[in-house]
């Protein structure tokens, strides 16, 4: 929603107060198609020469990102931080063999399906799962684990950043080729020296729109759409930065009480739910049937 407010204030404003200060709309009009299509055109064809299809595809879905905010919401995390606790219960009360049939068959499982969002994350389900895998090998030194999870989480964080990354070198690129048709136009000016300087005079305002466009696209629209897109990456980083915090105090011993409240202080303060909040959450989970 802030983001159409934004884009609606930055056009109106800017173009708004063009025309109060006497500016002639015709003119950015008029030339306006034939510069955007040499500067968009350049910074698509620059975009695909520049990134994989991977990357491609991940700018596509960002775009959702950068209008619908974070993934994960308040609910979600209160949703994590419970299947966790029934994990680590589990773990302590049963042993680790009583996980092997929900760690191998998540889809299967009674307590993963009772939070079909998470279980719907291919990430945040394999992550949980390939970490109690590695318990269940007898890997318990929490250092060992809490490395082994630090280096997937920057893995995937190094991946998740790259359509940000895409975005933000075509809104450095932008200026340049905003400049490069205006070169263009002047080109085209000069060919046309004779004409008298009214003629002229439109050509040269025509060619300076392309320099306009291309700082006005960089600086107003997609530079922005790289900072959100980051922003929102960020934020949903952190839902996967709480399955570490809690199955690594488990393995120093907390209980599994200790353990989810160690991890309600990696949840964003926007969306963290309070102490009483957790402990009414835990307290509502149904008894495995």
């Amino acid at each position: 929603m802030f983001q159409i407010i934004g884009i609606v204030l930055l056009f109106g404003l800017v173009f708004g107060s063009y025309i109060m200060s006497g500016g002639n709309m015709a003119v950015i009009i008029e030339a306006a198609p034939h510069e955007l299509m040499a500067i968009v055109g350049a910074g698509i064809a620059s975009f695909l020469i520049s990134n994989s299809m991977t990357v491609i595809k991940g700018c596509g879905a960002g775009m959702s990102k950068i209008f619908g905010g974070p993934k994960w919401k308040s609910s979600d995390y209160r949703d994590l931080l419970s299947l966790l606790f029934l994990l680590t219960k589990t773990m302590k009360s049963k042993g680790v063999i009583a996980l092997e049939s929900h760690i191998e068959n998540p889809h299967d499982s009674t307590l993963f399906s009772r939070y079909p969002k998470i279980m719907k994350d291919h990430f945040a389900t394999d992550f949980i799962c390939d970490t109690l895998r590695m318990m269940t090998m007898n890997l318990e030194d929490p250092h060992q684990v809490e490395d082994a999870m630090e280096k997937q989480l920057e893995k995937h964080h190094h991946e998740a950043l790259h359509p940000a990354h895409a975005i933000q070198s075509l809104a450095d690129a932008l200026p340049a080729l905003g400049i490069v048709a205006a070169v263009l136009g002047v080109i085209k000016t000069m060919g046309a020296i004779s004409e008298p300087p009214e003629i002229l005079g439109e050509m040269i305002g025509g060619a300076l729109v392309g320099t306009f466009l291309g700082v006005f696209l960089a600086y107003g629209l997609v530079g922005p759409f790289a900072t959100r897109l980051t922003g929102v990456i960020e934020e949903d980083s952190a839902f996967y930065k709480i399955i570490q915090s809690v199955l690594v105090a488990h393995l120093h011993g907390n209980a599994a009480q200790i353990s989810v409240e160690i991890g309600r202080g990696s949840v964003p303060s926007s969306a963290q739910p309070s102490f009483a909040e957790l402990e009414q959450a835990l307290a509502d989970i149904p008894p495995e049937g």
